[in-house]
C-alpha cells in the first residue's frame, strides 16, 4: 500500500468517528479528576492508618 492510499484511508475512518461535544469532554474530564482525587485520599488515608497500625507493633 502506498502512502498515499493510506493517508486517504485514514482519513476516511476519520470522517466516520463521532466526536463527543465539548460540553460531554469538559463533563468526563471533571469527572475522572474529582474520581482520581478522591480514590487518592482513600488510598492516601488507607496507608496512613496501615502505617500507623504497623508502627505501633514496632514500638
Amino acid at each position: 500500500m502506498n502512502p498515499v492510499s493510506f493517508l486517504r484511508e485514514v482519513k476516511a475512518e476519520l470522517d466516520k468517528v463521532v466526536w463527543p461535544t465539548r460540553e460531554k469532554t469538559i463533563q468526563l474530564t471533571v469527572l475522572v479528576i474529582v474520581a482520581s482525587i478522591f480514590i487518592g485520599v482513600y488510598i492516601g488515608g488507607l496507608d496512613y492508618i496501615f502505617a500507623s497500625i504497623m508502627s505501633n507493633f514496632i514500638r
